[in-house]
Protein backbone atom coordinates (compact mmCIF):
# COMPACT_ATOMS: atom_id res chain seq x y z
CA UNK A 1 0.00 0.00 0.00
CA UNK A 2 2.89 2.38 0.82
CA UNK A 3 4.44 1.68 -2.59
CA UNK A 4 1.19 2.61 -4.32
CA UNK A 5 0.90 5.83 -2.29
CA UNK A 6 4.50 6.82 -3.10
CA UNK A 7 3.95 5.96 -6.77
CA UNK A 8 0.80 8.14 -6.84
CA UNK A 9 2.64 11.05 -5.20
CA UNK A 10 5.49 10.68 -7.69
CA UNK A 11 3.05 10.61 -10.61
CA UNK A 12 1.27 13.72 -9.33
CA UNK A 13 4.60 15.54 -8.99
CA UNK A 14 5.65 14.56 -12.52
CA UNK A 15 2.32 15.67 -13.99
CA UNK A 16 2.45 18.94 -12.03
CA UNK A 17 5.96 19.74 -13.27
CA UNK A 18 5.01 18.89 -16.84
CA UNK A 19 1.94 21.09 -16.75
CA UNK A 20 3.80 24.06 -15.34
CA UNK A 21 6.32 24.20 -18.17
CA UNK A 22 6.82 27.84 -19.19
CA UNK A 23 6.82 28.39 -22.93
CA UNK A 24 7.47 32.11 -22.51
CA UNK A 25 3.83 33.03 -23.14
CA UNK A 26 2.29 32.27 -19.74
CA UNK A 27 1.64 35.65 -18.14
CA UNK A 28 1.67 34.18 -14.63
CA UNK A 29 5.16 32.79 -15.12
CA UNK A 30 6.55 35.89 -16.85
CA UNK A 31 8.40 38.58 -14.94
CA UNK A 32 6.35 41.49 -16.30
CA UNK A 33 8.64 44.21 -14.97
CA UNK A 34 11.66 42.62 -16.64
CA UNK A 35 9.70 42.14 -19.87
CA UNK A 36 8.57 45.78 -19.87
CA UNK A 37 12.18 46.86 -19.27
CA UNK A 38 13.40 44.70 -22.17
CA UNK A 39 10.95 46.39 -24.54
CA UNK A 40 11.84 49.86 -23.18
CA UNK A 41 15.56 49.44 -23.77
CA UNK A 42 15.15 47.78 -27.18
CA UNK A 43 16.32 44.29 -26.17
CA UNK A 44 13.36 42.74 -27.97
CA UNK A 45 13.06 43.47 -31.68
CA UNK A 46 10.54 42.57 -34.40
CA UNK A 47 7.69 43.10 -31.94
CA UNK A 48 5.84 46.17 -30.69
CA UNK A 49 4.60 46.74 -27.17
CA UNK A 50 2.36 49.23 -25.44
CA UNK A 51 1.30 49.43 -21.83
CA UNK A 52 -1.99 50.57 -20.32
CA UNK A 53 -2.79 51.02 -16.65
CA UNK A 54 -3.61 47.32 -16.37
CA UNK A 55 -1.88 45.35 -19.15
CA UNK A 56 1.11 44.99 -21.42
CA UNK A 57 0.07 44.44 -25.05
CA UNK A 58 2.64 42.79 -27.30
CA UNK A 59 2.17 42.52 -31.06
CA UNK A 60 4.36 39.92 -32.73
CA UNK A 61 5.83 40.39 -36.20
CA UNK A 62 3.11 38.12 -37.64
CA UNK A 63 0.39 40.42 -36.24
CA UNK A 64 -0.71 38.17 -33.39
CA UNK A 65 -1.19 39.80 -30.00
CA UNK A 66 -0.46 38.66 -26.48
CA UNK A 67 -1.53 40.53 -23.36
CA UNK A 68 -0.02 40.29 -19.90
CA UNK A 69 -1.69 41.51 -16.74
CA UNK A 70 0.33 44.04 -14.76
CA UNK A 71 0.99 43.58 -11.04
CA UNK A 72 -2.06 44.36 -8.92
CA UNK A 73 -0.13 46.63 -6.53
CA UNK A 74 2.28 48.38 -8.92
CA UNK A 75 1.53 50.98 -11.58
CA UNK A 76 3.78 51.68 -14.56
CA UNK A 77 4.39 55.20 -15.81
CA UNK A 78 6.98 56.44 -18.29
CA UNK A 79 7.98 60.09 -18.26
CA UNK A 80 9.81 62.04 -20.98
CA UNK A 81 10.93 65.38 -19.55
CA UNK A 82 11.64 67.86 -22.32
CA UNK A 83 13.03 71.31 -23.02
CA UNK A 84 11.80 72.10 -26.56
CA UNK A 85 10.17 69.07 -28.22
CA UNK A 86 7.46 66.68 -27.09
CA UNK A 87 4.51 64.72 -28.45
CA UNK A 88 0.99 64.05 -27.15
CA UNK A 89 0.63 60.66 -25.52
CA UNK A 90 -1.57 58.79 -23.03
CA UNK A 91 -0.81 55.08 -23.51
CA UNK A 92 2.93 54.51 -23.64
CA UNK A 93 4.38 52.68 -26.61
CA UNK A 94 7.46 50.96 -25.22
CA UNK A 95 8.74 50.44 -28.75
CA UNK A 96 7.56 53.62 -30.48
CA UNK A 97 7.51 56.70 -28.25
CA UNK A 98 10.57 58.94 -28.54
CA UNK A 99 11.45 61.70 -26.10
CA UNK A 100 13.82 64.61 -26.62
CA UNK A 101 16.38 63.93 -23.87
CA UNK A 102 17.83 60.47 -24.51
CA UNK A 103 20.51 59.01 -22.24
CA UNK A 104 20.52 61.95 -19.84
CA UNK A 105 20.72 61.89 -16.04
CA UNK A 106 17.86 63.39 -14.04
CA UNK A 107 17.36 63.90 -10.32
CA UNK A 108 13.92 62.45 -9.59
CA UNK A 109 12.01 63.13 -6.38
CA UNK A 110 8.50 61.73 -5.87
CA UNK A 111 6.20 61.92 -2.85
CA UNK A 112 2.80 60.31 -2.47
CA UNK A 113 -0.30 62.25 -1.36
CA UNK A 114 0.60 61.66 2.31
CA UNK A 115 4.14 63.04 1.94
CA UNK A 116 5.92 59.67 1.88
CA UNK A 117 9.01 59.65 -0.32
CA UNK A 118 8.59 57.09 -3.11
CA UNK A 119 11.62 57.95 -5.25
CA UNK A 120 14.66 60.10 -4.47
CA UNK A 121 17.48 59.25 -6.84
CA UNK A 122 19.33 60.06 -10.01
CA UNK A 123 18.00 58.14 -13.00
CA UNK A 124 19.17 57.96 -16.59
CA UNK A 125 16.67 58.11 -19.44
CA UNK A 126 16.76 55.33 -22.00
CA UNK A 127 17.63 55.67 -25.70
CA UNK A 128 13.97 56.60 -26.20
CA UNK A 129 14.27 59.60 -23.85
CA UNK A 130 11.90 58.13 -21.26
CA UNK A 131 12.32 57.27 -17.60
CA UNK A 132 10.30 54.22 -16.55
CA UNK A 133 8.87 54.10 -13.03
CA UNK A 134 6.84 51.58 -11.05
CA UNK A 135 4.87 53.21 -8.23
CA UNK A 136 2.17 51.94 -5.88
CA UNK A 137 -1.32 51.94 -7.39
CA UNK A 138 -4.23 54.14 -6.38
CA UNK A 139 -2.42 57.28 -5.29
CA UNK A 140 -1.56 60.78 -6.43
CA UNK A 141 2.08 61.83 -6.61
CA UNK A 142 4.03 65.06 -6.57
CA UNK A 143 7.12 64.84 -8.75
CA UNK A 144 10.14 67.09 -9.14
CA UNK A 145 12.63 66.47 -11.95
CA UNK A 146 15.93 68.36 -12.23
CA UNK A 147 18.30 68.36 -15.18
CA UNK A 148 21.19 70.63 -16.12
CA UNK A 149 20.05 73.59 -13.99
CA UNK A 150 16.43 73.18 -15.11
CA UNK A 151 13.48 71.88 -13.11
CA UNK A 152 9.87 70.84 -13.48
CA UNK A 153 7.32 70.05 -10.79
CA UNK A 154 4.05 68.32 -11.50
CA UNK A 155 1.58 65.71 -10.31
CA UNK A 156 0.42 62.39 -11.71
CA UNK A 157 -1.72 59.56 -10.40
CA UNK A 158 -1.79 55.78 -10.54
CA UNK A 159 -5.47 54.93 -10.64
CA UNK A 160 -7.18 52.55 -13.05
CA UNK A 161 -7.21 54.04 -16.57
CA UNK A 162 -4.67 56.78 -15.74
CA UNK A 163 -2.08 57.62 -18.37
CA UNK A 164 1.09 55.54 -18.57
CA UNK A 165 2.88 58.05 -20.81
CA UNK A 166 3.64 61.53 -19.54
CA UNK A 167 5.13 63.93 -22.08
CA UNK A 168 3.96 67.22 -20.57
CA UNK A 169 6.78 67.93 -18.13
CA UNK A 170 8.73 70.81 -19.66
CA UNK A 171 11.94 71.66 -17.85
CA UNK A 172 12.48 75.35 -17.13
CA UNK A 173 14.98 77.58 -15.43
CA UNK A 174 15.22 77.28 -11.66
Amino acid sequence: MKKIAFAMIGLILIIGVGCSKNDGENSEATDIKALVHDYSVGSITNETASITSHELIVTKSNGSQKTYDLPKDDFFVSIAPFIKETHPCAIHSLTGCQGELANKEFDIYIEDSEGNVVVDKTMKSFDNGFIDLWVPRDNTYNIKIEYDGKVVQSTFSSFENDNTCITTMQLGEV
